[in-house]
């Protein structure tokens, strides 16, 4: 006998399935992402797995440097002018023509060398008048003197009056003033003879000829010539104001030592602080100094730019170290010390930067201080040190042979 089920129950019974299906689907739907997110966690927990593994024990390799000490000058360093000690405009006392020129452009001439000769033939002319003139006030002072005695003789015998004795005495008196007046004339019109021959007033190196023979020149208005002292000469100029004191003292002290650097690496030449200003500049902030030095080579030349280094203190056994080594952070300065394989973190304080060196205190000497690799270190973290650049040369030196011939092999 066959049982037919009824068509509600079949119904039923398709769409319970349906549901159990439905759910299915569902449950695998809510699976898949929690396991995407686990994977995608995964790489994420990797640098702090690498960071917890070095801060367990990997080392940080570092290059470091023995603090040393020792003598430190700190220098200031400022672009200076170079300055002669005089340059002297040669010009004309008297109205004259140039009638010869002596000298060369560009000659050396030493103090009282002829430079030129002007006409001389007025001033001859006005000395010889003053002499003339003065011969004549000798002859009348003599006749004076003469008409003088005759007349106290005449007196003693009571044949003038008193009046008349002593009109012969004021003609005495007056010849001897117009001598004396002669005198001065004759000196006067020898000094501008000598005005002919003009002559350098100091050693030096002659500038551009301005004049020839025939030229006009007029009295303190005409710049025949100039003659500029090259040795020795200075260099000025400026300083910042805070480094008053210290220059101030090493001037009272004998002159700090100032170094000038040649343009194209050709040397330093070495000078003398010579000056310092009496008042500072209120529009820069900077107080004139000038230095001396010796030019005998001719080295410096007026006009010419030269970077200058002032040594203002020396700081004796100073503990020197790197300033690269040295850390800007929000407690101050600071250094990483390599202390027994572990990195010592050293507050420090910077008594004078120098270049590439500084003078600190915090750090004893001996102390191997960080200089390469500080940026990854903290606080007892492990080190390794890695030997220096130059050391490293013969090294980088090998693994490039090795690979030329690694690439040889391979292409044959």
């Amino acid at each position: 006998m066959k049982i037919t089920p009824h068509p509600s129950l079949t119904l039923s019974l398709n769409i319970l399935a349906a549901c159990v299906l439905l759910v299915a689907c569902g449950d695998k739907a809510d699976s898949a992402p929690t396991a995407g997110a686990s994977s995608a966690t995964a790489p994420a927990s990797a640098p702090a797995q690498a960071a917890s593994g070095r801060a367990g024990g990997a080392p940080v390799a570092v290059t470091t440097v023995a603090a040393r000490k020792r003598d430190l000058d700190v220098t200031l360093e400022a672009i200076g002018t170079v300055v002669p000690l005089a340059s002297v405009d040669v010009k004309p006392q008297t109205n004259s023509v140039v009638t010869r020129v002596h000298v060369q452009e560009g000659q050396f001439v030493k103090a009282g060398d002829l430079l030129f000769t002007l006409d001389p033939r007025p001033d001859e002319a006005n000395v010889a008048k003053m002499r003339a003139q003065m011969v004549k006030d000798e002859a009348m002072l003599a006749d004076a003197q003469r008409q003088l005695v005759r007349s106290r003789d005449l007196m003693a015998k009571n044949f003038i009056s008193q009046g008349a004795l002593d009109t012969a005495q004021a003609q005495v008196d007056a010849q001897q003033a117009n001598l004396v007046a002669d005198k001065a004339a004759l000196e006067a019109a020898q000094l501008a003879l000598s005005y002919i021959s003009v002559r350098a007033t100091s050693p030096g190196r002659l500038g551009a000829v301005n004049v020839f023979p025939g030229s006009v020149v007029q009295a303190n208005l005409t710049a025949m010539v100039t003659v500029t002292q090259l040795d020795p000469i200075n260099i000025g100029f400026s300083l910042p104001q805070r480094n008053l004191d210290a220059v101030l003292a090493g001037l009272k002290s004998g002159g700090v030592p100032v170094y000038a650097q040649l343009p194209e690496s050709k040397g330093n030449l070495q000078g003398r602080l010579q000056f310092v200003d009496n008042a500072v500049d209120a529009a820069t902030g900077t107080i004139k100094v000038k230095a001396r030095f010796d030019n005998r080579d001719n080295k410096l030349w007026p006009g010419a730019f030269v970077k200058t280094n002032l040594v203002s203190q020396t700081l004796k056994d100073a503990v020197v170290i790197p300033t690269t080594a040295i850390i800007q952070s929000a407690r101050g300065s600071i250094v990483y010390v390599a202390d027994k394989g572990k990195a010592a973190l050293r507050p420090v304080k910077v008594v004078a930067a120098q270049g590439e060196e500084s003078a600190v205190t915090g750090v004893e000497p001996g102390d191997k201080v960080v200089v390469e690799g500080r940026q990854n270190l903290r606080p007892d973290m492990p080190v390794s040190e890695r030997p220096a650049v130059g050391n490293a040369k013969p090294a980088r030196a090998a693994a490039s042979a090795a690979s030329a011939a690694s690439a040889s092999a391979s292409a044959s």
